[in-house]
């Protein structure tokens, strides 16, 4: 691309490095689920229940939901620097708040402060479709958003390991000690690249039914919410099976549980392979076929009496490997459906990913107790994965009749 910036590494005067977006990326990951290994371990130190501390994860995705509202039209306002380098230092006083917390309600009130993390991951999807067009800006996606792969994967098994090690307190330390080295290289790094805009918030929030009322956006929002709610219900459930129903230990459990990520990780690679070649449709289209599939075959082992741990988590490969084609893939479709609202669009379809995947999350958490077995979570995973290969199903529908228009 001829008109890309030139990007020079730790230079603020040019756009970010794509490390540095990736690494953006890589802390929010990381502090969605490094610590779900510890969930059993922090439900006796707070002397709780399951369900209650279950709830950091279904929280903390709820208000991650709502702050992808306002961050996306705050970014295209006041820019994609200050609001990244802002939520990283909420983010990093919001954790040691976590680690002192004397009890579960005021741990879970600092967990959902640590939910300010999200503009790592929003804003720097934003960014790279600020830089360059749809199906490059897919392309690049992928690639960021292999920080989110790569770090889920070896995430949960660092933290069961720590948590045997020192307790589940020294993931939260490790969670501060990354975070303050991003913030550094985000303030040291990262160029703005937002064109500057003079509308006010407003005049933003008017624009939102341009998005609204935008079936294509619906589309590929919904593509990506409901394929990843599948993954958010495995974040909510998986720690409850693998405990419960497999009696896997804490560090063992860490290991299994990165078992989708490691076809998130592939699905991001073709991604950024693939898509300027074959296109997001197609892309997000197979990835459905391989997330519905995956948890398809899964469901029905448990239901001839052949479900077992290896398989249960080894099939989840399948599950992240889809996400992998349908996210990066569907972000870009979704982003440039309206280009000059790329920092709103991204935050909109952000809310719907993240509150969606909150609200299977706690409903995982809710339907699964001694007993059932992983039916209950394999079932709503089967469910919402089938849904959004309809919803790309119709983006593809309506593509084909304006290309008749």
């Amino acid at each position: 691309m001829p008109d890309t910036p030139p990007v020079r590494f730790l230079d603020r005067s040019t756009p970010p490095h794509i490390a540095t977006l990736i690494l953006l990326a890589g802390i929010s990951a990381l502090a969605m689920n490094i610590f779900l290994p510890s969930l059993p371990g922090m439900t006796a130190y707070f002397d709780t229940e399951y369900r209650l501390m279950q709830l950091s994860v279904a929280l903390y995705l709820g208000v991650n939901a709502a702050l992808q509202v306002v961050m996306g039209p705050v970014s295209d306002r006041l820019g994609r620097r200050p609001v990244i380098i802002g939520g990283l230092a909420f983010f990093l006083l919001a954790t040691l708040g976590c680690i002192l917390a004397p009890n579960v309600y005021v741990f879970l009130t600092f967990r959902m402060m640590q939910a300010t993390i999200v503009v790592a991951m929003v804003l720097s999807r934003a960014v790279v479709r600020d830089m360059v067009p749809q199906d490059e800006a897919a392309s690049m996606i992928g690639y960021v958003t292999m920080g989110m792969a790569v770090v889920p994967m070896i995430g949960p098994a660092f933290g069961g390991l720590l948590d045997e090690l020192f307790g589940w307190k020294a993931s939260f330390w490790a969670l501060i000690g990354l975070g303050a080295l991003v913030l550094w290289l985000a303030w040291a790094d990262m160029g703005e690249t937002a064109p500057r805009r003079h509308a006010s918030m407003r005049q933003q929030i008017r624009e939102y039914p341009e998005l609204l009322t935008a079936p294509r956006f619906w589309g590929y929002a919904l593509a990506t919410a409901f394929s990843s709610g599948a993954f958010f219900a495995y974040l909510g459930g998986a720690p409850f099976v693998g405990d419960k129903v497999f009696g896997l230990p804490p560090a063992q459990l860490g290991l299994l549980f990165g078992a989708p990520a490691v076809g998130y990780f592939l699905g991001n690679f073709a991604s950024g392979s693939f898509s300027v070649r074959i296109g997001v449709n197609r892309m997000v289209l197979w990835g459905t076929v391989f997330n519905a599939g995956g948890i398809g075959i899964n469901l029905a082992l448990f239901h001839a009496g052949h479900g077992g741990a290896l398989g249960f988590f080894g099939l989840m490969t399948l599950m992240g490997l889809g996400n992998g084609m349908i996210i990066p893939n569907a972000t870009s479709g979704a982003l440039s459906v309206r280009p000059h609202l790329a920092g709103t669009a991204s935050g909109l379809a952000g809310a719907l990913m993240i509150g969606g995947g909150g609200a299977l999350s706690a409903l995982a958490g809710a339907l699964l107790v001694p007993g059932r077995g992983a039916f209950p979570l394999l079932w709503i995973m089967f469910a919402t994965a089938m849904a959004g290969l309809v919803a790309i199903l119709l983006v593809m529908r309506r593509e084909r009749r304006l290309a008749h228009h």
